[in-house]
């Protein structure tokens, strides 16, 4: 049976930004199975749209894109903005994780700009070391409980800044130069949100904008794009650099 990855993050489009260079490379090198889920639908990420219209139309996004490298896609269903450490999302977690029975787990940096990402954060966190626990939620009709605890790594956080501006260096860098272009064509899936983060954020070449942090974090390393990584390594986590020894760290 293949080794699994999972991807974890709040809304559609954040692996596309985050981490799915190196997901192609595990896919592609190493046979890995892809997985990658969001916890909302970006059910806020429009502002002409209804939630359940745009919700609709950003899972068909995130699908297409996911399809890209052959990974399934998956949505929790909680709601933008609307990320809390409670028992609901948690469980949600906890199943998906004991559904996919990943070894490695991607998710957001705990120190990011939006309070979704650092909830997701927590959540995963969490759920990585609870969903081996025989008797968390025990009664919910779960699958088995997992049989240890995967490698967790936090990506970079967006701009690769805390919430304070401060740059937050990575623990582990990975090249991705050879998957830009894929990375590149499942961004552009989400077509919904180039006139969203325009509006909102006021930037535009959304496409760009990724290549540009990619090529920001690999500028010292002598390749064209990377993406940074740090791991979890508390107690009761793996503590060997998994991902570096996959792909080869920087």
């Amino acid at each position: 049976m293949a080794d699994v990855v999972l991807s974890l993050l709040a809304h559609p489009d954040d692996a596309e930004f985050l981490c799915a260079g190196t997901l192609c490379r595990l896919g592609r090198e190493c046979a890995w199975q892809l997985h990658i889920a969001t916890m909302t639908p970006g059910d806020c990420g429009s502002a002409e749209l209804e939630p359940e219209a745009i919700g609709a139309i950003r899972r068909g996004e995130a699908s297409r894109a996911a399809a890209l490298v052959g990974a399934t896609y998956h949505c929790l269903e909680e709601h933008d903005l609307l990320l809390f450490y409670s028992e609901r999302p948690l469980e949600r977690v906890t199943r998906l994780l004991r559904q996919v029975r990943p070894r490695l787990v991607l998710t957001h940096s705990p120190a990011d700009y939006l309070l979704d990402h650092e909830i997701t954060s927590t959540l995963v966190r969490a759920a990585t070391f609870d969903a081996p626990v025989r008797n968390f939620f025990r009664d919910r009709g779960h699958p088995p409980p997992l049989a240890r605890i995967p490698h967790l790594y936090y990506c970079d956080p967006i701009e690769g800044k805390d919430p304070l501006g401060e740059e937050v260096a990575p623990g582990v860098t990975i090249d991705i130069s050879a998957a830009i272009d894929t990375k590149t064509a499942m961004l552009a899936c989400h077509t919904s949100q180039r006139e969203w983060v325009l509006r909102h954020h006021g930037m535009d070449q959304y496409t760009e904008s990724m290549r540009q942090g990619g090529a920001k974090r690999a500028l010292s390393h002598g390749v064209a794009f990377a993406e940074g990584f740090r791991q979890h390594r508390g107690h009761g986590y793996p503590q060997d650099d998994l991902l570096g020894r996959l792909l080869g760290k920087l």
